[in-house]
């Protein structure tokens, strides 16, 4: 699986804004691994690990949670200077049915929710 464990309080590590484009956009890229491969470790394998029902998938009657990037052009583009940066390359980002990303902009919406095993 893959995940960040970088802080968001403060001086942010740079992969708190870009792990998973930084593993799109280098290690998919590279050969390191299949794109396929990369996108489950992401989403179907955490939400099956962590008992997130509904989560990590795209089927009916699941949560609408879709990233829909790019991947020629997606990247992480944080530094340890500048950390707090968003990556390039992530078109659209639907939370819970609604759009929080749209042509890469944030609309504003925050339809987030904290998620526990089993929900």
């Amino acid at each position: 699986m893959f995940c960040t464990d970088g802080i968001v309080l403060g001086k942010p590590h740079p992969r708190a804004y870009g792990s998973f484009p930084r593993v799109l956009g280098r290690y998919v890229r590279d050969g390191v691994l299949e794109l396929e491969e990369a996108v489950r470790k992401m989403t179907s394998l955490p939400a099956e690990r962590f008992g997130l029902q509904g989560r990590g998938v795209l089927k009916t009657g699941a949560h609408a949670d879709i990233t829909i990037f790019n991947p020629e052009t997606v990247i992480d583009t944080g530094t340890y200077e500048d950390p707090i940066r968003f990556p390039e390359g992530i078109e659209y980002v639907i939370v819970n049915g609604r759009v929080t990303v749209d042509r890469g902009v944030h609309t504003g919406e925050r339809t987030g929710m904290v998620l526990r095993s089993g929900f």
